[in-house]
């Protein structure tokens, strides 16, 4: 009986260990905002230097992505890609909104920024603001974003790269990978509108 209950007792300590470490992850993963994913108050600023807040989100349909000017590869071919989503949802699409805020406020302002998404798309909208500003999105929406120093003082930005989807009561409904299918994509985007 006496080993039983040594044994039970070991159990007990494991299943508490493992609950615990569990909760970690957990916390880690969760969104940073007690009232659900994305939730947050920012103040941010448009590509025209115009107020923008989180209900930017709010009233219809909108594709989010996060990145920065000066990226080499993913935010060009992101950008790209929603082009086409927009081209290939036609007026179908016509109530989608895309923003692009930028995770290297220090460098993207708003005329930067605009020049940056106006030369892929006028559908999509550029978005900055103060660092501080900036970190409140990032860590509303879960956005990995960390300063990589670069030889000769330079940098660049390691950052999430997943699109966003959110629907009219700007409540997040999932995701597009970066490089996903095109058809995938599209269809992602029907029924985000579709939900709308």
């Amino acid at each position: 009986m006496k080993t039983f209950r040594i044994w039970l007792w070991v159990a007990v300590a494991a299943l508490g260990i493992t609950a615990g470490t569990a909760m970690l992850f957990l916390r880690n993963d969760a969104p940073a905002q007690t009232g659900g994913f994305g939730s947050g108050v920012y103040a941010l600023l448009d590509q025209d230097g115009q107020p923008i807040d989180q209900t930017m989100f709010v009233g219809q349909p909108s594709a989010l992505f996060f990145g920065f000017t000066h990226c080499p590869e993913v935010c060009p071919t992101t950008l790209a890609e929603m082009a086409g989503w927009f081209e290939q949802l036609g007026e179908d699409g016509k109530a989608l909104k895309a923003y692009f805020v930028t995770v290297d406020p220090e460098r993207d302002t708003p005329a930067v920024i605009g020049d940056y998404v106006s030369f892929i798309s006028d559908r999509v909208t550029g978005v900055t603001g103060t660092p501080e500003e900036i970190a409140k999105i990032v860590k509303a929406w879960g956005v990995h974003a960390e300063k990589v120093p670069l030889e000769g003082g330079d940098y660049t930005m390691d950052h999430t790269a997943s699109v966003f989807l959110i629907n009219a009561r700007g409540e997040f409904e999932g995701t597009i990978a970066y490089r996903e299918n095109t058809d995938t994509a599209v269809g992602k985007l029907r029924n985000l509108l579709a939900k709308s």
